[in-house]
């Protein structure tokens, strides 16, 4: 995949998050009308999904659209879960689903790629914990970073040789409990009042750092179900989640890849920048902690700039805005499914 044959255009998500808001169509143009007032005009060529939180209007005309263009309205709930997306007809070459679902029925074929998805987390995981044991200037939080570092590093040995996807799984979540009980040192001592790590936890999220990354999350989540599509992918089928309905088992193999480097190192900055104050959570009943609106529009806009930023991708070695990750790696994905390629090669960042 010669970065010379590839073109890539990043088409933003438009987020619609002010309940009761209006989105329809306006000859090529989508408008945002708020108690009856045009909040916001966007042509309709710019906008590559339309995502909804919670309680908003979009007019049936917009719905037709979107999906004659093949853009994709998805609709969440007011804290950022996934609740369900419209799109068009199913496009791309039924090959490829074919040698997708070939792959997925031999085990040793969907074991090879599910280690290659787990070794690539596991490695990006542990760059972030490298990276925040240089910048740290505390030596005993240093040392721990970097043991943590060296036990996922262990972890990473022993991926080649897990013989079922159990075994793997295992592994996997092992390493993903050590690195999430130091991920929470990368915070900044003066932010940590406030913002403490003492785990991961979900569904609800139990502090505000767990809170921005559940909703980060999913909107990663989404940014790889729609690079799957775009080429033709069933994002269903997976090769490491297991297969449930209604899950997007591929997207979130994809997604694996990405978190640490793209979901948690940025939810990191945000805190430590102060981009994120108590402000912008809301504590529910039952121990809960959600992002309000005002915290989700402030998340929203600093993720919708971070994906025009460019990262040196190290398979086409050139560089490529952060937003298009997702679907390079679907194409890798698909050049090792028709044959193309040896194995599948995860996106690694640099440490």
């Amino acid at each position: 995949m010669p970065a010379s044959q590839t073109t890539y255009q990043v088409q933003n998500s438009l987020y619609v998050m002010t309940p009761g808001a209006y989105v329809h169509l306006d000859n090529t143009t989508v408008r945002i009308e708020i108690e009856r007032e045009t909040r916001l005009r966007v042509p309709l060529h710019h906008v590559g999904s339309l995502v909804c939180f919670g309680n908003i209007m979009v007019s049936p005309a917009l719905m037709h659209r979107l999906a004659d263009e093949g853009k994709s309205l998805i609709l969440l709930d007011s804290s950022g879960r996934f609740k369900a997306r419209l799109e068009g007809p199913v496009s791309g070459n039924i090959l490829l689903r074919q040698a997708q679902y070939r792959a997925n029925e031999n085990k040793n074929g969907s074991i090879t790629i599910a280690r290659a998805i787990i070794a690539g987390k596991l490695r990006n995981s542990r760059s972030v914990l490298l990276r925040g044991a240089r910048e740290t200037q505390n030596a005993d939080e240093s040392a721990q970073l970097t043991a943590a570092a060296e036990s996922l590093a262990a972890s990473l040995r022993a991926v080649p040789g897990s013989p079922d996807l159990d075994s793997l799984r295992g592994t996997e979540g092992e390493a993903a409990r050590r690195y999430f009980s130091v991920l929470g040192l990368i915070v900044k001592p003066a932010m940590r009042e406030h913002f403490s790590l003492p785990g991961r936890s979900r569904r609800p999220p139990r502090d505000r750092l767990n809170a921005v990354l559940s909703f980060l999350y999913s909107m990663l989540m989404n940014d790889c179900r729609s690079a799957l599509e775009s080429i033709g992918l069933d994002p269903q089928l997976g090769f490491l989640h297991a297969v449930r309905p209604g899950r997007a088992a591929l997207a979130l193999d994809i997604q694996e890849e990405f978190r640490s480097i793209l979901a948690d190192r940025f939810a990191l900055t945000l805190i430590n920048r102060s981009q994120l104050t108590v402000k912008d959570f809301d504590q529910r009943e039952g121990g809960s902690v959600l992002l309000n609106d005002q915290g989700r529009r402030a998340v929203v806009a600093a993720w919708q700039e971070r994906k025009l930023e460019e990262i040196t991708h190290p398979l086409l070695e050139t560089k490529v805005p952060i937003g298009i990750l997702p679907f390079v790696q679907a194409r890798v994905l698909a050049r090792f499914l028709r044959g193309d390629l040896d194995g599948y090669l995860p996106f690694l960042a640099k440490t």
